[in-house]
């Protein structure tokens, strides 16, 4: 059993890192395998709705995106994440979520159904709420269980010697981990038992307006 935790800042060991690691720690502890993805520093475009995807089951565009998307099968859990820029999650990791969850659902590549789920947000001081729910809203759509902690899943600081003083940031961390940890757990214990996943029904499109009314 692993987890993917999923680096969306542009500092490779920034204060997002110092939160994710100490999420990995946890996990660890409690029987988890853990690796750490970073996006990267490199510009990523957002989702251009090409549909291009729904054939390759990935993106069209080359980039780590698509990277995520080789290995993300492998796992059985997922957490993101990400700075706060401007009240919100950052721009590279909102393109990079657009992207990979828009690329699996076109494709019907089937890679997170029913996988626990979890955001981290890190900020100096504000904004870390609005963007806890900004990315919650993906697991909703793509039917991915939202793992919480014992507070919103957040940490505080300017550097991640700051962030490691934020006592309480770094407590809802690792509770963060262990309740994954437990999640996973439960999930692979009920498949052994012979509990199978719910079933799979064929995904059901509208629109608010009729088409022969366009």
């Amino acid at each position: 059993m692993k987890v993917l935790l999923v680096n969306g800042s542009p500092h490779k060991e920034g204060c997002t890192y110092t939160a994710l690691c100490e999420v990995s720690n946890a996990l660890n502890e409690n029987g988890v395998d853990t690796d750490i993805f970073w996006i990267g520093n490199k510009p990523l475009s957002g989702c251009l709705a090409c549909m291009k995807c729904k054939e390759a089951n990935k993106c069209v565009f080359q980039d780590t995106v698509n990277d995520f998307l080789e290995i993300a099968g492998d796992y059985d859990g997922f957490i993101f994440g990400t700075p706060v820029h401007w009240g919100s999650a950052g721009g590279a990791i909102t393109s990079f979520m657009d992207r990979v969850f828009y690329a699996d659902l076109n494709g019907n590549g089937d890679r997170f159904r029913l996988k626990p789920a979890a955001v981290v947000s890190s900020a100096r001081r504000s904004g870390t709420t609005a963007t806890w729910d900004q990315l919650n809203k993906y697991f909703g759509l793509m039917q991915m269980p939202i793992v919480t902690s014992r507070y919103w899943n957040m940490v505080h600081g300017m550097t991640p010697e700051e962030v490691k003083k934020d006592l309480e940031g770094m407590q809802v961390m690792r509770v963060l981990g262990r309740n994954m940890a437990f999640f996973i757990n439960c999930k692979h214990i009920a498949l052994k038992m012979g509990i199978s996943l719910p079933k799979k029904e064929e995904f059901v499109f509208t629109n608010f307006i009729a088409k022969d009314e366009y």
